[in-house]
């Protein structure tokens, strides 16, 4: 029954629950209010018969005291007894009129005789046979005598069921339209919940499993109170949040399709030159022996170029995975010595080129893997070569700046249209489409450098213009030490 009962208030309306629990707290707080008032007015009305029965008995006990008699007003359906007491025993006088006197005795006898050995006056509630209750009071008229007066209980306890009636009448009322009421207020309040629920549905409803899939429902409707407007805000936030999550996953999914579409391109590219020089050292080992050095020296470098790129990839993949498998291998390096040693790379293999190389005075320390950040300015600098005339003059600065150490690689190309520039970092991304992929790449340096250093904690930053192709490296110092802050730059 009970569980039945629990299985039926679930499957109820939030709105109705609510005004349902609201009119149980009701039922509690006018039960307890009823209470207290109920009770107050009886003790109320119990401490003023308590005072009319005390006045009585002052006149009486002074017409006992002089005359010996019972004299004075006398009220109706009220009893009145004088005794003598003594030794604990009370001896009933004979009454003046028969009336004066209920049927049953014995609880005015048995206050009387309590009251001999009481200092003050003795009140008592005492059932009547026949009569029902009656408050009792007895008092001293003078040493030995007693008189017990007794007023009927009756009027008080129909005067206190009348208000119970009523408090039950407008209690019940008030409960009623309290529930009615207040739960046609709950739904209005709550109707932005439903909008909610309602634009859930919409979403469930909606096609998420597409490319471009997009959450045009919002829950509008306001009202509420502060508590559902926050609600409504933050459900809106969610699916602002969700809209974003999508179209980047969107875009995720179109960079993943051209990612595999270029990086098979690019293999498929070396494979075949692979599998072409294979074929021709083949034949030349066969009928031209002379020609075959040259076809296995061609083979080596498309397996090399070939081994390069998947280097890159596998180094990009990692960085993706940095929690899982970390590529970095961090130590205090002097970042002046190690620029200073990719300079001197750079001009071995290419000479032609002019290169001017301006650090501070002293070594700067800084935490982080030489390997990798040499691997940055190695890409740096043959970008600059590869993308720029022959004797175009390229530059290389580090700074201090703040809590950061700055490499600035310049040179004085023509520059990238500024279309490009913001997807000079993204993996097999060319500015020059026509470029041979032997003099430009694989389109995975920049890519690879910018990677690298955002594994570091620092920023990559273009400035391009006509005349001038800037690359600023930012990394986080830490404590570094050695450099001021551009000041005292060495030229080499």
């Amino acid at each position: 029954m009970i569980g039945r009962f629990l299985r039926s208030y679930r499957r109820l309306r939030l709105g109705t629950r609510l005004a349902l629990g609201l009119g149980a707290l009701a039922l509690v707080v006018f039960a307890v209010v009823g209470t207290a008032l109920t009770t107050y007015m009886r003790d109320y009305l119990s401490a003023q018969l308590d005072d009319q029965l005390g006045l009585a008995q002052v006149a009486q006990s002074k017409s006992i005291a002089e005359n010996g008699t019972l004299a004075g007003k006398k009220y109706y359906r009220w009893y009145y007894a004088v005794y003598d007491v003594s030794d604990g025993r009370a001896v009933l006088r004979k009454p003046e009129e028969s009336g004066d006197l209920p049927a049953d005795i014995a609880p005015l006898t048995s206050l009387a005789a309590a009251q001999s050995t009481s200092k003050t006056e003795t009140l008592r509630t005492a059932n009547l046979a026949g009569q029902g209750e009656y408050r009792l009071r007895a008092c001293e008229v003078e040493p030995g005598v007693v008189l017990v007066s007794g007023a009927p209980m009756d009027d008080i306890d129909a005067t206190v069921r009348r208000l119970i009636t009523v408090q039950v009448v407008a209690f019940g009322l008030a409960l009623a339209a309290l529930v009615v009421f207040g739960r046609r207020m709950l739904r209005r309040g709550l109707n932005p919940l439903s909008d909610m629920a309602h634009t859930a549905h919409g979403i469930a409803s909606h096609d998420l499993t597409e490319s471009a899939a997009r959450l045009p429902l919002r829950a509008d409707e306001r009202g509420g109170g502060p508590e559902v407007e926050e609600l409504r805000t933050a459900f809106n936030t969610m699916l602002e949040h969700i809209d974003h999550s999508l179209a980047v996953r969107a875009e995720a999914e179109q960079r993943l399709r051209r990612f595999v579409a270029d990086a098979s391109h690019e293999l498929r590219t070396p494979l075949m030159s692979v599998r072409g020089y294979a074929d021709l050292f083949q034949y030349a080992a066969a009928n031209a022996p002379e020609e075959r050095d040259r076809h296995l020296a061609r083979l080596r470098a498309e397996a090399a170029r070939m081994g390069v790129l998947l280097d890159d990839l596998l180094l990009l993949a990692r960085l993706d995975a940095a929690e899982v498998d970390a590529p970095l291998r961090p130590q205090d390096t002097d970042l002046v010595a190690l620029v200073e040693d990719a300079a001197a790379a750079f001009r071995a293999s290419r000479p032609e080129r002019p290169l001017t190389v301006r650090t501070g005075p002293g070594p700067l320390k800084l935490r982080l893997d030489p390997h990798r950040i040499r691997q940055v300015l190695d890409n740096l600098l043959t970008n600059a070569a590869v993308h720029t005339p022959a004797g175009t003059p390229v530059s290389v600065e580090v700074a201090l700046e703040g809590d950061s150490a700055l490499v600035r690689v310049e040179d004085a190309g023509p520059g990238i249209p500024a279309e490009d520039r913001e997807r000079v970092f993204d993996r097999f991304y060319r500015v020059d489409k026509a470029r041979s992929r032997d003099r430009g790449g694989s389109g995975l340096g920049l890519s690879v450098a910018g990677a690298l250093v955002r594994a570091h904690g620092g920023t990559i930053e273009l400035r391009g213009e006509p005349g001038a192709t800037v690359f600023t490296v930012r990394l986080p110092a830490g404590d570094g030490e050695g450099l001021g802050d551009g000041e005292g730059l060495t030229e080499r």
